[in-house]
């Protein structure tokens, strides 16, 4: 009598059977290298790889947008090289005439009078492409351009634009956006809330108690504590189980809306497949940042304001103003915010500081 065999077998998977979630068993084609081209893309897709299994100077994983700031650069630099030129080939000489072609092509023409001034581009690109040459320094032995390779040359340095004072939205700005997406925007009495609008609402809800973008657009459905009024924004997306996670206490409004908004959501196509909070129009996945940043300016332009002053960040400098003008401490606002230094406090609430300062003074009535 033959007997089964009590050990766990491997599955082969059938290359018939490709999908989303299905691997083929026919490997993908190697492509060969065949010149200095070929071998520039082919160390880009392994820096690519090296990022994603290694951890920041934080001991966290890497973020998807901090890879491909790291990967576009590379990009940058290779589509600028001549084609024989490899990577390893790169001295600082060479870095120091990509920079500045980078710099007269996508940093002069931002300038005030298109005529130089600004480097916050290249200021970006010289401290992502760092990246590449780490890793080419440690995985190919070879030198690294960023520091002294012996010629004398010095790499030139382009200084981080300093950092403009933020702007803090008015009262009737968030009011009249509210009103533009609120639930009096029905098209008719008793007609059923629209998805768009009725998530656009609560997006700007939401908005108002101070997440950043990525924060924003990283909740997942489960985040959410409507009985206690509040959410749970993580540190990262790729570590859901972290214990570090901040408590956002929400208004009352935003409660609603946000309640409004699951019930619309789950006649969505990827309700039940998408845990994440925020879903597309037409029944795409999630929402990502460029459909929140269009989204935003779109309102701002409905409700008769000029969209290219407005940004999604915005609303996290007027969140810092209205709490410190309620007489929140700044101690309580940082533990909201997740801010570690004071000096965050400072530059999000430096827009209105003096009028906040001369409220207070004025409350106070006769000293003397």
């Amino acid at each position: 009598m033959a007997h089964k065999s009590p050990l766990r077998a491997q599955r082969r998977v059938s290359s018939q059977r490709t999908s989303e979630h299905t691997l083929s068993a026919v490997p993908a084609p190697v492509r060969a290298v065949q010149s200095a081209t070929d071998e520039r893309l082919a160390i880009i897709a392994e820096l690519e790889l090296h990022l994603s299994t290694t951890n920041n100077k934080r001991g966290r994983p890497y973020q998807r947008r901090t890879i491909n700031a790291y990967r576009y650069a590379a990009h940058q630099l290779h589509n600028w090289l001549p084609s024989r030129t490899r990577f390893e080939d790169v001295d600082t000489a060479t870095l120091n005439k990509f920079f500045r072609w980078y710099y007269k092509t996508y940093d002069v023409p931002k300038s005030q009078d298109g005529k130089g001034g600004y480097t916050g581009g290249t200021n970006t690109i010289q401290r992502n492409l760092r990246a590449l040459f780490l890793f080419l320094a440690e995985e190919y032995d070879v030198a690294n351009p960023y520091t002294a390779d012996g010629s004398g040359v010095k790499l030139q340095r382009y200084a981080t634009p300093p950092m403009g004072k933020p702007k803090t939205l008015s009262t009737d700005f968030v009011s009249d956006v509210l009103a533009v997406t609120g639930p009096k925007r029905r098209r008719s009495p008793g007609a059923p809330h629209d998805f768009e609008t009725t998530r656009d609402h609560a997006i700007v809800r939401v908005l108002t108690e101070g997440l950043r973008s990525e924060e924003l657009l990283s909740l997942r459905v489960q985040d959410l504590d409507l009985p206690t009024r509040t959410l749970v924004v993580l540190p990262l997306k790729d570590a859901r189980n972290s214990t570090d996670g901040r408590v956002i206490p929400l208004q009352p409004s935003t409660v609603k809306a946000l309640a409004r908004y699951l019930r619309v959501r789950a006649s969505h196509k990827f309700a039940t497949k998408d845990d994440h909070l925020w879903l597309g129009t037409r029944n795409r996945s999630r929402l990502k940042y460029g459909g929140l940043r269009r989204m935003v300016k779109r309102r701002a332009e409905q409700a008769g304001y000029d969209p290219a002053m407005v940004s999604p960040h915005s609303f996290c400098h007027t969140w810092a103003d209205d709490l410190l003008s309620a007489g929140v401490s700044g101690e309580d606002v940082m533990a909201i915010r997740g801010w570690k230094s004071p000096a965050m406090l400072r530059r999000y609430g430096a827009d209105m500081a003096s009028s906040r300062a001369v409220n207070a003074v004025q409350k106070l009535g006769d000293r003397y």
